[in-house]
């Protein structure tokens, strides 16, 4: 173990780019560390490799296989101290502006604009960019069931993140995703979840967008009941859905399909993400991205597979500061006091490591 992270820090300490991530429920950690500080950008994602891309859905930021030294490392239970963490609530300030930038994107719903919108905010945490290494060992070792990585390159910053949703998985022909949303807090020992219609329109909406956006791609589609998952602390609304792709459909050709999907975006796209960046006040950068291996896998070293996901649950790391991004999705129903609660909620996810 030792080594494998001794690896990783001296590529940073080099200045040199790198991504080390762990899989849901596995017991491998992978790296690919960059041979040299170029910053090498692939739209088309036709190599091997893995990508980190933005929420506008350009600039695909990629490590080639071939232009990295690929290390990996098995094991999940680094034994990492937590500490308790004072979390100071936001601002009054802060929390007014999210209120305010709620009701207006309801408002626009019963306008008749779009039929969802996600609106999310950023939050500035004091954090420290030498202990990258320790929080990304609480991702893993908290969040067992979710995609958790930290990504590095000199042009660009770091990102951490333990992100419960998949963009999308393909092996050979056979193409899945899921469609998650809705957001409640985990209790112990539940035995019922209750979700309210909001929830429950806001996790169809996304169905039928993934179903609609694959069907020129795909030739059949199948999908599962809407059922309860749990990532982390927090409960979702999750279908799976299952596809076999046309001969000669590429692989950009489905991911661009599908981002931003309406859980990171809205719907109708367009409409949404035009809200959303004339409103949110902020330039979300790789915030609700998406990032993953790309025409192999590396774990098993199989190829013809791609296993991507969104950026979600996830930090800019900066030298003395975290930058958090947190965000919900917005129905005719919401109400925007709870919808600012949410996002309390959910910045438990990377608040909890970075102490």
């Amino acid at each position: 173990m030792e080594l494998f992270f001794e690896s990783i820090q001296l590529q940073f300490d080099k200045k040199l780019p790198f991504v080390v991530y762990n899989k849901p429920n596995s017991k491998k950690n992978i790296a690919f560390l960059s041979f040299d500080d170029a910053l090498v950008i692939n739209q088309k994602l036709d190599k091997k490799g893995f990508v980190f891309a933005p929420f506008d859905g350009n600039d695909f930021v990629f490590f080639d296989e071939v232009k990295s030294e690929i290390i990996k490392f098995e094991g999940i239970d680094f034994n990492e101290k937590f500490n308790h963490y004072n979390d100071d609530l936001p601002t009054l300030e802060t929390k007014e502006f999210h209120i305010c930038l709620v009701e207006n994107g309801v408002e626009a719903i019963q306008k008749n604009k779009f039929l969802k919108v996600v609106l999310s905010r950023k939050e500035l945490v004091l954090a420290n960019q030498n202990h990258f290494i320790n929080y990304y060992k609480k991702l893993v070792q908290t969040y067992k069931s979710a995609f958790c990585y930290c990504f590095y390159h000199p042009k660009v910053g770091m990102w951490l993140g333990a992100t419960p949703e998949q963009l999308v998985k393909i092996e050979k022909d056979i193409i899945s995703t899921v469609a998650l949303a809705g957001t409640q807090l985990a209790i112990e020992n539940q035995e019922v979840v209750f979700w309210e219609d909001k929830e429950k329109d806001e996790q169809l909406f996304v169905t039928q967008f993934i179903e609609k956006s694959l069907s020129p791609f795909v030739e059949i589609i199948s999908k599962s009941e809407p059922y309860t998952a749990q990532a982390g602390n927090l409960l979702h609304i999750k279908t799976d859905i299952s596809a076999k792709l046309k001969s000669e459909v590429s692989l950009s050709d489905v991911v661009l399909a599908l981002h931003p999907t309406p859980a990171l975006c809205g719907l109708p796209k367009q409409e949404a993400k035009e809200f959303i960046i004339q409103n949110e006040g902020y330039n979300r950068n790789y915030y609700s991205g998406f990032l993953g291996e790309i025409n192999k896998d590396f774990e098993n070293n199989e190829d013809d597979k791609s296993d991507i996901f969104v950026n979600l649950r996830c930090m800019e790391l900066e030298t003395n500061q975290a930058n958090l991004f947190i965000g919900g999705g917005i129905t005719k129903d919401s109400d925007p006091e709870s919808e600012f609660l949410e996002t309390i909620n959910k910045s438990q996810t990377i608040k909890k490591i970075i102490k």
